[in-house]
């Protein structure tokens, strides 16, 4: 059997892990929404018409922030439509998904879903069909107590305190064709240092994200990362980053090596926004804001369906991907690469939450489930909360089809000094080999193992459903430690949360 070799201290800290980390991703597209959030006919509906099982599996995440209202809906986003009465909202085209919005969930209802699902806003501002005036305008109506026009809209609409949301996203995705009011690199540049200049004028709490390249194969990716920076550097606190993977090859190993290049995506990030800090001679160091990231391929065409022969529908089946294993080990390796880079990735949302492209399933007035991708990103909001470790890693390899070769284990080590605990993230990414695992923990005086849980299946495709969850973290009782080592094994295939008590 091969070997994995790990030697952990907790001396080798490299940052704290934000928790920001773990937050998600809520759109105005599909069933995320309407008959996902939000359906007052069900029977577990609550007073607000927010269905109460979906809130309790969205609260077992612990995700802290949720982005809203989009992704590409925000770039034709009228903020006034969603505030009010709701006798007064309007019923608008959303030209982005092709969908009809009611606009019977807007700013203020989702303001208390957040509420009851434990976690904040982080707010986008549409710079595509809109721009300065208008991202002011929602600034005042959201987080000012002033005696002034939009402060007071709000309270007129019974919300006498402020929301105080502290994240906004200055656009979505301001490169892609796609885009309703795509910009040049040089119109993205100047409209966000205005408009970021203008919002902490107004209010000097908030942090703003920049955007980034689309995704990480567009033409303008990275060069629209240095020019833009060099427009808005002084004014933002982030720049986002967005990507997709999914096994179109139906090729698993290398699937999973796509990880490798979320690692290489974020390398070159931080590299330009380093470039641009010497090239202005700042003093500031630029953050990461990976606020879309997850699997997305089983739903193309089903989306290319429906928003070319469907059009004008209201919540219609759009990016309602059914994730396999073998996806819920791609996620695992997501989350594992993210963590690694704590000390420039500060802010991350799983896209999406409910429905879309999402952990948590509804059906329409029945249940509501939990897919395979849910477990790894639960553990990891849960317990990958501390401060980062380096680690000495050894790995053997396995040979795949584009990624050449590439290591069989992939972990991260999270130290919780408040707790006493070292949590360790382990993905073995070799589908067809078992791998011996030993972690050297000398340097720790007593250490007891608390649990190590498994995500496992002897079918890569295998799925949950809302008839039965199959694939489950499991706990298992093989791990032993011996005078100061760690050993267990790590099955092909496989996620594992290994939690040690230490001191």
């Amino acid at each position: 059997m091969k070997k994995a070799t790990i030697v952990i201290d907790s001396s080798y800290q490299v940052a704290k892990i934000s928790e920001r980390l773990f937050g998600s991703f809520i759109e105005h597209l599909g069933r995320a929404v309407y008959d996902g959030i939000y359906e007052p006919n069900h029977p577990l509906a609550n007073d607000r018409g927010f269905r109460t099982d979906v809130i309790e599996l969205v609260k077992a995440l612990k995700v802290p922030i949720i982005r809203y209202p989009g992704g590409n809906f925000v770039s034709n986003f009228f903020w006034e439509d969603s505030v009010g009465p709701l006798e007064g909202r309007k019923t608008r085209l959303d030209l982005a998904w092709r969908t009809l919005e009611p606009n019977k969930v807007g700013l203020d209802e989702f303001y208390h879903w957040t509420q009851a699902v434990n976690a904040d806003m982080m707010m986008a501002v549409n710079l595509g069909t809109r721009g300065v005036k208008d991202a002011l305008n929602l600034l005042e109506y959201c987080n000012l107590n002033t005696d002034s026009y939009y402060a007071n809209m709000r309270r007129s609409h019974g919300i006498e305190e402020p929301y105080h949301i502290k994240l906004w996203c200055l656009g979505n995705e301001m490169d892609g064709e796609w885009q309703i009011g795509k910009k040049t690199m040089e119109e993205y540049g100047r409209l966000s240092h205005e408009t970021a200049k203008a919002m902490k004028m107004m209010d000097p709490s908030i942090e703003l994200v920049s955007c980034g390249s689309s995704f990480k194969e567009m033409p303008t990716f990275p060069e629209w990362e240095a020019h833009t920076l060099m427009h808005n550097y002084d004014d933002v606190d982030y720049i986002s980053l967005h990507q997709y993977y999914g096994n179109l090859n139906e090729d698993s190993s290398d699937y999973l090596a796509q990880s490798d290049d979320m690692d290489a995506f974020i390398k070159t990030v931080i590299a330009t926004c380093d470039y641009v800090k010497a090239k202005k001679r700042s003093n500031k160091t630029m953050y990461l804001s990976f606020d879309e990231w997850n699997v997305w391929f089983h739903s193309k065409k089903q989306e290319q369906d429906i928003t070319q022969n469907y059009p004008w529908q209201l919540a219609p089946h759009l990016l309602e991907e059914y994730y396999t294993f073998e996806d819920a080990l791609m996620v695992g390796l997501m989350i594992i690469t993210l963590m690694n880079h704590a000390d420039r990735v500060k802010i991350a949302c799983l896209a999406q939450l409910v429905n879309v492209l999402a952990p948590v399933m509804t059906e329409k007035e029945g249940k509501a489930w939990r897919q395979t991708i849910y477990f790894p990103f639960m553990q990891a909001s849960q317990y990958g909360k501390g401060i980062l470790l380096h680690t000495l890693n050894q790995s053997p390899c396995h040979q795949t089809l584009n990624h050449g070769r590439v290591t069989d284990i992939e972990s991260t080590t999270v130290y919780n000094e408040e707790t006493s605990e070292v949590t360790l993230f382990i993905v073995n990414r070799n589908i067809e080999e078992n791998i011996e695992f030993e972690a050297d923990i000398r340097r720790f005086k007593t250490c007891r193992l608390i649990e190590h849980q498994v995500l496992s299946h002897p079918d890569l495709k295998a799925r949950n459903s809302s008839v039965a969850e199959s694939v489950v973290p499991e706990s298992v009782h093989y791990t032993k430690i011996e005078e100061g080592y760690l050993k267990t094994h790590l099955i092909g295939a496989s996620w594992h949360m290994i939690r040690l008590k230490v001191s």
